[in-house]
């Protein structure tokens, strides 16, 4: 019995051969068998009346909760006016009976029923991966085949060349792929964000008396894509603490799974990078969680699930039922009860080749900190999926900020070509709900200071470290 190497899971060889006639170890074989209940148990759920109503009230939530962001202010609004008259209230102006219909609701023939989708085992892909085993694809009248992809510009590469129907993106890579930033240009669209929060900035345990980033000039940290909001928030992070991260520190692209042997092999000293690599690293004991990205900016988006405007245009039916399929798994994702779960069903290795206690500290927020601590930090990773465009002007004001993009940006242009806030309009009205136009966007506090999109360019430009 020969051993081979797995890129995803490097330090522990796959088997030949397990007696069910599958290439994985005994213990995998359990695993699987495990995973398999619990995605029936999911898929249980998933049809019951209380999941549609929850569908329902997700959208709703998340709609009141990127318009009034702060808890309290949020409260304040609904007592003072009821849910009642605030959903109305907003369903004025933005498309909420649609976006509750695309969620449940099926429309005309499907163009293509065999897709290919990659993905990047990481936690931050979540709801794309567990449609998979829990059927939601099938449910749509898809057959679809999510793909492991080692790298970003991989999976840049395979939209690009068509060999992906559709794929786990890192949000920022649809706005640089349609601006022709690092490829070609080729219009992509940001359908749903795939995950907020969820990431962390992550130190080699030498560094664990060294917690101040102040003395970090000098470091070598990595990255797993430059058109990433890793890049961003971690740039925006040192530079904060007076660390030019052009000249000061060395960042690195890494692709997620590499990230740990890096760090054991000091080849960095830290990265801020996915989950469940992060946590990885505390579990092999190599390195420590500094800092989580949620306490950076409370509620950002991380990854994303698009497509090309080609696809969309040419497939619309589709698009719409990959569209509900990636939603309905978004609103199982968002409930805690759900998430031991959901660790089990993507830990596999056709889904993240993780340890599944590894998947599960990350997706239930209680977790070693690889500083002799247990954090409970219930949001530490959490699936809106509400792609606001006010998020893209801020990723277009980093790219600007540090020279990806030279020259004045149309802000809002740029966002609301690429970042969808429902699903194409034709499918609004094939539903034959109201449809307004507009744009939404909301304010967003990172690192204390209040960023507004309606100010972009002077933001862009009010920095003290800055290519501009």
């Amino acid at each position: 019995m020969s051993d081979f190497f797995d890129p995803y899971n490097a330090d522990r060889p796959l088997m030949m051969k397990c007696s069910c006639g599958r290439d994985h170890t005994l213990a995998d074989h359990h695993a699987e068998v495990a995973a398999d209940e619990a995605a029936r148990e999911l898929r249980a759920r998933s049809e019951t009346a209380e999941f549609e109503a929850y569908s329902n009230a997700f959208i709703e939530a998340s709609l009141v909760k990127a318009i009034f962001p702060h808890d309290e202010q949020r409260r304040l609004f609904l007592r003072a006016v009821g849910k009642g008259t605030a959903m109305a209230a907003i369903a004025s102006v933005l498309p909420v009976t649609s976006l509750q219909a695309m969620a449940q609701e099926k429309q005309g023939a499907l163009e293509k029923t065999n897709l290919k989708i990659g993905f990047i085992p990481i936690t931050c892909a979540t709801p794309l991966i567990m449609a998979h085993p829990l059927g939601f694809y099938e449910k749509q009248g898809l057959k679809v085949e999510v793909t492991k992809t080692a790298g970003w510009a991989l999976i840049r590469d395979k939209v690009i060349n068509k060999e992906y129907d559709a794929s786990h993106f890192l949000s920022p890579m649809p706005l640089a792929m349609s601006m022709g930033l690092g490829s070609n240009t080729v219009p992509t669209n940001v359908a749903t964000i795939q995950n907020i929060n969820g990431q962390a900035i992550t130190m080699s345990i030498r560094h664990k008396d060294n917690r101040d980033p102040k003395n970090w000039k000098g470091m070598k940290f990595g990255i797993p894509f430059d058109y990433s909001m890793h890049n961003f928030l971690l740039r925006y992070f040192l530079a904060e603490h007076g660390i030019n991260p052009d000249t000061d520190v060395q960042l690195r692209v890494i692709a997620p799974p590499e990230m740990v042997a890096n760090l054991r092999a000091g080849n960095i000293d830290g990265f801020l990078g996915p989950d469940p690599f992060n946590q990885r690293a505390v579990y092999e004991e190599v390195g420590y969680l500094h800092t989580l990205t949620k306490d950076l900016w409370h509620g950002h988006p991380c990854c994303a699930f698009g497509t090309t405007t080609e696809f969309i245009q040419q497939n619309p039916n589709t698009f719409a039922a990959l569209y509900r399929a990636v939603l309905t798994a978004a609103a199982m994702a968002r409930q805690p009860k759900n998430r031991e779960l959901i660790a089990k069903v993507i830990s596999p290795a056709q889904y993240l080749n993780q340890p599944e206690i590894v998947v599960k500290q990350v997706l239930t927020g209680t977790y070693a900190d690889g500083l002799g601590k247990i954090q409970k930090v219930p949001d530490r990773a959490d699936f809106d999926p509400m792609p606001w465009q006010s998020m893209a002007v801020w990723m277009l004001t980093q790219m600007q900020r540090w020279g990806y993009v030279k020259g004045d940006v149309d802000y809002k242009a740029i966002a609301e070509k690429v970042f969808l806030i429902t699903d194409a309009r034709k499918h609004m009205k094939d539903l034959g709900q109201p449809f307004t136009a507009g744009p939404t966007y909301a304010k967003h506090k990172i690192m204390g200071k209040e960023f507004d999109p309606a100010k972009a360019a002077a933001y862009a430009k009010s920095f003290a470290i800055s290519k501009v």
